[in-house]
């Protein structure tokens, strides 16, 4: 008996924007607003739902709740504390925002979608010392799903993003509010 084993293999290529802002502020202060800003997702209350097998609008109404501008913390890590360890200088935090009840909206189009959600954000300090707030710019990373539905969903994210900076009372670049 022989086996035979089809491999298809897709490479896309496709152009993502990254967006690194000049927070104009500490970092301890900007790293504090952003945290009170997105909150970390509610694991419990998560796991509840679940365990409960909750409708849906439970979820989207849990989920509001526990992000009120649009977005939670999934992760977060103190990578500068660690870099520091090797003698690097300077401070960085990286996070995972996001809000799965979006991240639906895309997925049941395609699931690979979660390569990208929830979004990857960093605030640091640059070379200059400079606190700066770092992520993909959404739209650019969800056009590269070749999905108008999806698409859609990352200009949507982008508007969100930016309604973030405001209440960050962050400058936002005018490129990234003309999505």
């Amino acid at each position: 008996m022989s086996v035979m084993s089809v491999q298809n293999f897709v490479a896309v290529p496709h152009e993502v924007v990254r967006w690194s802002i000049d927070t104009g502020t500490s970092y301890e202060d900007f790293r504090a607003r952003y945290e009170a800003a997105v909150p970390a997702l509610d694991l419990d209350r998560l796991g509840r739902l679940r365990a409960e097998r909750a409708s849906w609008d439970a979820v989207l109404a849990a989920a509001a709740e526990n992000a009120p501008h649009g977005f939670m913390r999934f992760w977060s890590t103190d990578v500068g504390e660690t870099m520091r360890l090797a003698g690097n200088p300077g401070s960085c935090a990286t996070y995972l925002m996001g809000n799965h009840t979006i991240a639906e909206r895309m997925y049941r189009h395609d699931p690979a979608v979660m390569l990208y959600a929830p979004l990857r954000t960093t605030i640091h300090q640059d070379a200059h010392g400079v606190t700066r707030f770092s992520l993909d710019q959404p739209s650019t990373r969800f056009a590269g799903f070749g999905n108008e539905d999806i698409a859609a969903v990352g200009r949507e994210l982008d508007r969100k993003v930016v309604d973030l900076l405001r209440v960050l009372e962050v400058p936002v670049p005018p490129a990234l509010g003309s999505y």
